[in-house]
C-alpha cells in the first residue's frame, strides 16, 4: 500500500520506509528539528494509515453499543469517543475511534486490520438494519499536531471550536469540504483531518504554505514514534494484539462501566473487579546509549518478568525509554530491572507513563 501523498514525498526528497506494509515518510530533513517543530510550534503528519469506516442503518447506535467497550449510544453528532473491540475473551481485536455524525458513525482504525474489524462485525449483523462502507480508497488521514495548530488552521482560513478530545466538524479547506477532529497523536494538542484523497495533496501543500511563517514543517514517521511513546500511546499491532485484554495496555479511556452488555464486557468486569492484571503495559527508562528491540525479555534478578514492545532514544530526556509488559510484582515505578538485549543487558527502571508531560 502506497500513501496517496507519495508523489509529494518523494519529490521533497523524503526518506521513505515500509511500515508494516505501508510505504511512508520516515523523515523529511532532520529528524530533531521534525520532534521539535510538534513540541514547540506545529508539524503536518501523514497518517495515511489510519482508515475510516461508515457505519449507517436505523440499528447502528444499538448494533454499535452492544459491540465496543465504550458508550457510543450517549454520543451526538459532532462527538466522539475512543473504543476497543473485544473478542468474547476480552481480547483486543481492534482500538478505534467512534465519531457520530448525523445518520451515521465513522469508525477510525488502523489499515492494517480494517478487514478484520469489518469482517468481525459483519458476523454479528443478523437482522440489524447496519450497514458499512470502506472509505479507505475515497478518504485520507493527515495530522496537524503542536501547541501552534489552531494558529496554523485560522491562517489556513480554518475557524475551528473543537474544545472536547474527539470533538470533529467538517469545514472548508483549499477549496476542499474535510472533516477536522481534535485528537492528540502525539502528546501535543493538535487535530486530525479527514481528506477526500482527490484533493489530498493541495490541501496539505495549502496547510504548509499557510502555516510556514509560524514554523509548520512536515514531519515523518521516526519522530511521531518518538512523540507517540514519549506520550505512553500504544500502537496496535506493536504494543498490543488479540493475545492482550484491554486492561492491560492502559486503555481504560476506551472502556465504559456503565453501559451494560458488549462483546467482552464479562472478562473486563470480572478483571476489574479483582483490581489487577497480572502484568501492565509499563514504561522503562533504560540506561545506556543501547536501544531495545521488540521482544527483548525483562528479568528482575533471574526472573524472566515482561518484555519490550516499543523503544525509541527520548530527545525531551535524553536517553532510551521503552514500553514493554512488566508483571504486577514489579512494575511500582522505580523498581529496577534488567534488559537482555541478546546477549547484552541493560539496567532499566519502571517509570509512569506518559514519560514526558
Amino acid at each position: 500500500m502506497k500513501t496517496p501523498l507519495l508523489a509529494w514525498h518523494q519529490a521533497q526528497g523524503a526518506v521513505l520506509i515500509n511500515d508494516r506494509g505501508i510505504e511512508l515518510p520516515e523523515c523529511f530533513t532532520n529528524f530533531r528539528d521534525e520532534y521539535r517543530a510538534v513540541r514547540e510550534k506545529a508539524g503536518l503528519i501523514d497518517l495515511s494509515f489510519r482508515a475510516q469506516v461508515r457505519m449507517t442503518g436505523e440499528d447502528r447506535v444499538t448494533f454499535l453499543q452492544g459491540m465496543v467497550s465504550n458508550d457510543v449510544k450517549a454520543l451526538r453528532p459532532g462527538g466522539g469517543c475512543a473504543a476497543t473491540l473485544l473478542t468474547e475473551q476480552g481480547r483486543i481485536v481492534a482500538d478505534l475511534r467512534v465519531y457520530a455524525l448525523d445518520t451515521a458513525f465513522l469508525l477510525d482504525i488502523d489499515t492494517r486490520i480494517k478487514d478484520k474489524v469489518i469482517e468481525t462485525l459483519s458476523r454479528f449483523i443478523i437482522a440489524d438494519d447496519v450497514e458499512m462502507e470502506d472509505l479507505s480508497a475515497t478518504q485520507t488521514t493527515i495530522a496537524l499536531q503542536g501547541p501552534l495548530s489552531v494558529q496554523v488552521l485560522a491562517a489556513a482560513g480554518v475557524s475551528v471550536s473543537l474544545d472536547k478530545p474527539f470533538q470533529h466538524c467538517e469545514t472548508p479547506l483549499a477549496d476542499t469540504l474535510v472533516r477536522i477532529l481534535h485528537v492528540n497523536d502525539t502528546g501535543e494538542d493538535g487535530y486530525e483531518i479527514f481528506v477526500p484523497s482527490m484533493q489530498i495533496e493541495a490541501v496539505w501543500q495549502a496547510l504548509l504554505e499557510a502555516g510556514s511563517p509560524l514554523g509548520l514543517r512536515p514531519v515523518g514517521l521516526a519522530a511521531l514514534n518518538t512523540l507517540r511513546v514519549e506520550a505512553g500511546i500504544p500502537w496496535y499491532g506493536i504494543d498490543m494484539d488479540e493475545s492482550r485484554i484491554v486492561l492491560e495496555v492502559g486503555l481504560e479511556h476506551a472502556l465504559s462501566f456503565t453501559k451494560g452488555c458488549y462483546l467482552g464486557q464479562e472478562v473486563v468486569e470480572r478483571v476489574s473487579a479483582r483490581g489487577h492484571v497480572n502484568r501492565k503495559l509499563s514504561g522503562l527508562l533504560v540506561q545506556g546509549d543501547i536501544l531495545p528491540d521488540s521482544g527483548d525479555k525483562v528479568f528482575h534478578e533471574a526472573q524472566e518478568v515482561g518484555w519490550v514492545t516499543s523503544a525509541v532514544t527520548s530527545p525531551r530526556l535524553g536517553q532510551p525509554i521503552a514500553l514493554g509488559y512488566i508483571r504486577r510484582e514489579h512494575s511500582a515505578p522505580g523498581t529496577q530491572l534488567r534488559i537482555d538485549r541478546s546477549g547484552t543487558p541493560m539496567i532499566a527502571e519502571v517509570t509512569v507513563l506518559p514519560f514526558v508531560r
